[in-house]
């Protein structure tokens, strides 16, 4: 039986993935951009190697939040739609997790 509390608990969620999902996209540019200046300047390969490393680790994060960010949305959404099923059509709670499925869509 989906409740309010529930919805709200699912919502959290994925708004704490999708910032989490951003977060590494972000982290992934920034990396990049500092592996390709420091090709670009002639680094140490060994320093080159580890920077290399630490983008591969942060471009294997991306997958995997989104995999995580797509399980929770089906969660939400199959809440969200128990509690449609009922009486319960509306509400802030109600509102805030529709937007958030929106923002939450690749």
């Amino acid at each position: 039986m989906a409740t309010m509390r529930n919805l709200k608990i699912k919502t959290g969620t994925c708004k704490r993935i999708i910032k989490e999902l951003h977060s590494y996209e972000k982290e992934v540019e920034r990396e990049a951009a500092k592996t390709a200046d420091m090709k670009e300047k002639g680094a140490d390969s060994y320093d080159l190697k580890q920077q290399e490393n630490v983008l591969a680790e942060s471009r294997m994060m991306v997958p995997d939040c989104r995999k995580r960010l797509e399980a929770a949305l089906a969660d939400l959404k199959g809440t969200l739609g128990e509690l449609e099923e009922s009486e319960q059509k509306s509400g802030p709670e109600i509102d805030d997790a529709r937007r958030t499925i929106v923002e939450g869509r690749p």
